[in-house]
């Protein structure tokens, strides 16, 4: 049995699972994280399909899923099927079902795995609140069995694998009347058809918590692990991915850090990242998560717990709560975390070196002017600063550089001196390797408990960097030490997704956690600075790259707020307008309204039910038509595409979320 969510907490292991076959495809069981991706062709054209789906075959991609929301769709997988295997494509091919089962029925006898959603195959989702005796829920659970059954028969005979797929914005109302919005009914969902199929002695079953909110999404696969080792022992194999993660570094980061953060802990046997971008750009990213965890080994020795330690943890790690710590100036507390700019490289600043990260100078009125996206601090090294910096603007520099008796200026000590100098009674910062000697790091804690002013910067030089800090951080909750903590990552990565991954994994799974008061990013810089079309200045270190990187982190592990969110599907055979065309547009037109989550769906299948926590709704309801809707609430029906963003953003002014772009303001 285990004793948490994952093997261990501070060293790399898999989590053991069962091994299923899909195809030729053995997944689970310690076999290789497994790549995956899904057409958003029509299913109908069978040469669009079969042209993209070799596209993402060629791309990597281990298998393929293909939408078949009704029977025709479901009869027709055979054609293109057939059509891959004449071209000497074998890649194992996934039906996507959600409310049809006659039609999952149909492809578990083409293909070689069929997708469930236990929210919506059997139940319905019509936002009724039902109040239900146990006798009732039972025989819901029933229903579900008699109407499952006949699907677990037909993959056993055949020799299909399936994978039971929750959606954390597409719970049934049953699940929701006992249950309510939470990760706990997300697990209870695919359990109820897990029991069915293990009372049919079916077990070629792969299972997914997804959510468009990382931290949704992470509580939901670590209670799942839980739940299935208590009650069976065993665990079977888990398909990672947070659906509707939206386009460009947004998507990615909001991917890496849901996905990154359970395969940090050995949790996972098969990914796709939903980006709303052509599928075979979803490839490179799955390929640059997995490769960090190919060659894992225990790494360095992590410090290890004790027994007690190991069983009970001072935080839970199935719900969020910030670690609670002392308020010093704008850090810690219940304040929003902080962001950190380093130009402790390159030449001497300039007012114009700091437009990078939000801050704009204009020399004709003397004023500056800042945008929602501005750092809190930048760390300037031994350098000094020959100009009046904006009035919010703090400069973090060199313990024995820092001008004394100056308000804006902090001292930044080395984890050495830190412990043998004598430390100011104002704001200071200490650096903090976390795989230092441990009785060292025992005294540094001892020392910033006494010095209520110390905030501590934590990175590793432990390859495993995210579990040690982890341990430093559980460590302090231990001491009871409250001392902020600002965490520190920097990436050599060779390219800009890979930095953005390896940024994201390494600081959102420790914010998911509760840990952290702010977040200080570094990097080696690289030539090719474009995500999805986007091009970033290299300037010096990257700043702006590594400031929009910082706050896109926070926003996507949800503890700061400084932009939109849209929660955008990648798009598949059912959707009923250009995805990537309307989000873009939709993106330009909103990317102000700091704070409002705009959910844009392909089609009704994806919401409303998967817009789960938006504020606003743009659904695809037939070729050419919109739905708009405000929360779960339906407000105007069968918009015309072409005017259904001008509706959209008066649906915004009429409930009073718009605000008219204002660009920087004055500081």
């Amino acid at each position: 049995m285990l004793q948490q969510y994952c093997s261990s907490l501070i060293s790399y292991e898999r989590l053991p699972t069962r091994e299923v076959k899909v195809g030729d495809l053995l997944i689970g069981n310690g076999y290789p994280v497994r790549i995956q991706t899904m057409t958003t062709t029509d299913t109908m054209d069978t040469a669009a399909t079969v042209a993209q789906t070799i596209r993402c075959i060629e791309a990597g991609a281990e298998l393929v899923r293909i939408t078949a929301p009704s029977k025709k769709e479901a009869e027709n997988l055979l054609l293109i099927k057939n059509e891959l295997r004449k071209q000497g494509y074998s890649t194992p091919l996934v039906a996507d079902i959600h409310y049809t089962p006659n039609a999952a029925e149909i492809a578990a006898r083409i293909v070689e795995k069929v997708r469930v959603n236990p929210g919506n195959y059997i139940d319905k989702k019509k936002f009724d609140f039902i109040e239900y005796t146990d006798a009732e829920y039972a025989a819901e659970v029933d229903r579900i069995r008699e109407r499952f059954t006949p699907l677990v028969g037909i993959c056993k005979q055949y020799g299909t694998a399936m994978r039971i797929g929750t959606n954390h914005g597409s719970l049934s109302d049953r699940i929701m009347s006992r249950y309510g919005d939470t990760p706990i009914g997300m697990v209870e969902s695919a359990m109820e058809f897990l029991r069915i199929a293990r009372d049919e002695s079916y077990h070629q079953i792969i299972l997914s918590m997804k959510s468009s909110n990382p931290q949704v999404m992470v509580q939901a696969y670590r209670l799942l692990v839980q739940k299935m080792d208590e009650e069976f022992g065993e665990c079977y194999p888990l398909h990672l991915g947070v659906t509707e993660a939206g386009d460009g570094e947004d998507g990615r980061i909001k991917s890496a850090i849901g996905i990154g953060t359970l395969l940090e802990d050995g949790i996972g046997d098969t990914i796709r990242v939903s980006l709303t971008e052509d599928p075979e750009f979803e490839i490179p990213v799955c390929r640059d998560l997995v490769k960090r965890y190919e060659n894992r080994s225990r790494h360095e020795l992590i410090q290890p717990f004790s027994e007690a330690e190991n069983v009970h943890l001072p935080y839970d790690p199935f719900s969020y709560k910030r670690r609670n710590t002392a308020t010093i100036n704008n850090i810690g507390g219940t304040q929003v975390p902080v962001v950190v700019a380093d130009y402790s490289h390159g030449d001497n600043i300039t007012p114009a070196d700091l437009q990078t990260i939000g801050y704009r100078y204009d020399e004709a009125t003397d004023k500056w002017s800042i945008s929602d996206g501005a750092a809190d601090y930048i760390y300037t090294g031994d350098k000094s600063i020959g100009f009046a910096l904006p009035g919010t603007l703090r400069v973090i520099s060199n313990s024995a550089a820092c001008p004394a008796n100056d308000g804006k200026y902090h001292p930044y000590f080395t984890f050495d001196n830190y412990l043998s100098a004598s430390v100011p009674d104002t704001l200071h910062f200490v650096a903090v390797d976390v795989n230092s000697d441990w009785s060292q790091l025992l005294q540094l804690i001892s020392k910033a408990k006494q010095n209520g002013k110390t905030v501590l910067c934590l990175h590793s030089s432990n390859a495993h960097t995210m579990p040690s800090v982890r341990r430093f951080m559980i460590e302090l909750l231990q001491q009871q030490c409250y001392n902020p903590v600002i965490l520190q990552a920097h990436s050599a990565g060779p390219g800009i997704d890979e930095q953005l991954i390896h940024l994201a994994t390494e600081t959102g799974a420790l914010f998911l956690e509760g840990f952290g008061d702010g977040i200080w990013l570094q990097n080696k810089p690289v030539q090719d600075l474009k995500v999805s079309g986007r091009t970033y200045l290299p300037v010096n270190n990257n700043h702006q790259f590594l400031n929009n990187t910082a706050f896109s982190i926070l926003q996507a592990t949800r503890t700061r707020i400084s932009k939109t969110e849209y929660i955008s599907c990648p798009s598949c055979g059912r959707t009923l307008f250009d995805l990537q065309e309307t989000t873009a547009k939709i993106r330009a037109a909103t990317t102000h309204l700091k704070g409002v989550k705009i959910a844009i769906m392909g089609c009704i299948v994806n919401g409303p039910g998967e817009m789960a926590d938006a504020d606003f709704g743009y659904v695809g309801s037939g070729p050419g038509k919109i739905t708009l809707y405000k929360g779960k609430e339906v407000v105007k029906r069968n918009v015309p595409s072409e005017i259904a963003v001008d509706e959209l953003i008066r649906l915004l002014k009429d409930n009073e979320a718009w605000v008219e772009p204002h660009g920087m303001l004055p500081v």
